[in-house]
């Protein structure tokens, strides 16, 4: 069953069971309290009844005959019998039940169910003492009279016409609204379909002030945005991984096919060749390898209480001549026994990865300063240069795995482009944090900060 006819039928059942309730309530409710008021009536105009008889009984100046007792009867459709106080009967009205004013057509009209024939007796008073009884009788629903019953029908007729008034507007106005929830969600729906059949480029377009909504129609659009950079970093990736193992392969089949056609001799020389590309094949391997584990598994680590300054200076000192040998210069400032819980290969391969990229960008008599401070609460690394530095459009996809600076791909500068994304995960793996800052043409910096426990 489709949304829109499941929120319908819900709101029309939610609707005519609520309407049910409040008209059976109310209808029960003002009816038990108008049948209470007419019976308090009825009891005041007894009591009524009651005074003026007994008044007119026991004053000596009146003379209460049959006729008097008679019109009480037949005004108010009642029974009247007067008894003195040895009970002997004085005055009879002796009529029959239901024949008054208000009686037999009206019984006859609204199909009043016959009562039960009730007497109630009010003593008769002289200087507050009894001389006699006024005794009263009368039809126990006699209380239903016309108005009365008008009333009572009028007052169904209002509640029967508003609940269907009522239920005509909640089915017009569930529509409205079972339109206007499910419309966006059947486009967000269609979306979605689109998007798992492969359409990454459609896009939900939802004009709503609902928040879950509008929140679930800006999810499914970036999962399509995330998908199609998902794509796209895949196709790329897989390029990257071609290209970078065609480089080798072509050197390696050249030099093979030259040694099998006799151009070359298999001499050291030559082995030495293929040998240094199965070596850049062996490398690169490893590198695809650490960076798909460092995304996907956890990093094997070996953690002992380390020196970070004297492990920083044995690297710098190991780097030095490398870069004076290409007329660059590296300086440092390291504070003393810094220690801390790291992994001394991870350290090395973290450190010389990042000089080593530094290197590559340098121009003649460049440099490359590097710092190890502390502070209260973490331990700061920087590895700053002033070579060409990186384009800003560059700086978000630099971690990236196979991403270069380079995208002319020079072998020149270029490396497999997973350095920089094994040294992020090194440095996450121990609970740090890297970041890079550049302006192009004037240099690099690069921070790495640990918690200083």
């Amino acid at each position: 069953m489709k949304l829109s006819r499941k929120l319908n039928l819900s709101f029309i059942i939610a609707i005519l069971i609520s309407i049910a309730t409040i008209s059976i309530t109310s209808t029960i409710m003002i009816n038990n309290r108008f049948e209470n008021y007419l019976v308090g009536e009825r009891e005041d105009k007894f009591s009524r009844i009651s005074s003026e008889i007994n008044e007119l009984f026991t004053n000596i100046d009146s003379n209460l005959e049959e006729m008097d007792v008679l019109h009480y009867a037949l005004t108010e459709d009642i029974n009247i019998k007067i008894v003195d106080s040895k009970n002997r009967l004085i005055y009879n009205s002796n009529r029959k039940m239901g024949m008054g004013m208000h009686g037999g057509m009206m019984n006859k009209k609204h199909n009043i169910p016959t009562g039960s024939y009730i007497e109630k007796s009010y003593p008769l008073l002289e200087s507050n003492k009894e001389i006699g009884k006024l005794i009263i009788g009368y039809i126990d629903n006699s209380y239903l009279t016309d108005s009365a019953l008008i009333f009572k029908g009028t007052l169904s007729k209002s509640i029967f016409l508003s609940s269907f008034i009522t239920i005509i507007l909640g089915v017009l106005i569930s529509m409205y609204l079972s339109k206007n929830l499910t419309a966006p969600l059947v486009d967000i729906r269609n979306t979605a379909i689109d998007i798992r059949q492969g359409n990454l480029h459609s896009r939900s377009n939802v004009s709503t002030n609902t928040l879950e909504i509008k929140d679930l129609s800006d999810s499914i659009n970036y999962l399509g945005d995330t998908l199609i950079k998902e794509e796209n970093s895949r196709k790329a990736y897989a390029s990257d991984i071609s290209h970078e193992l065609r480089t080798p392969l072509t050197t390696l089949k050249t030099h093979l096919e030259a040694i099998i056609d006799g151009v070359w001799e298999p001499n050291e020389e030559h082995l030495n060749i293929l040998l240094q590309e199965v070596d850049r094949l062996s490398n690169f391997s490893d590198d695809l390898r650490d960076s798909f584990k460092s995304k996907v598994y956890k990093i094997d680590l070996n953690k002992t209480v380390f020196n970070l300054s004297e492990g920083l200076k044995d690297i710098i000192t190991a780097f030095t001549p490398i870069y004076n040998k290409d007329n660059l210069i590296l300086e440092y400032s390291v504070e003393d026994n810094i220690e801390m819980d790291f992994d001394p290969d991870k350290f090395n391969q973290i450190i010389s990865n990042l000089l080593t990229n530094s290197k590559k960008y340098l121009d003649i008599n460049g440099i490359v300063k590097v710092e190890l401070k502390r502070d209260k609460k973490n331990i700061i690394i920087k590895i700053k240069d002033n070579g060409t530095g990186i384009k800003a459009d560059d700086l978000p996809n630099i971690f990236d795995r196979f991403y270069r600076v380079d995208s002319s791909r020079n072998k020149g500068t270029g490396g497999s482009g997973l350095g920089l994304s094994i040294v992020k995960s090194l440095v996450e793996a121990h609970g740090g944090t890297i970041s890079m800052y550049s302006v192009y043409g004037e240099g690099t910096e690069v921070d790495l900060v640990f918690p200083n426990k």
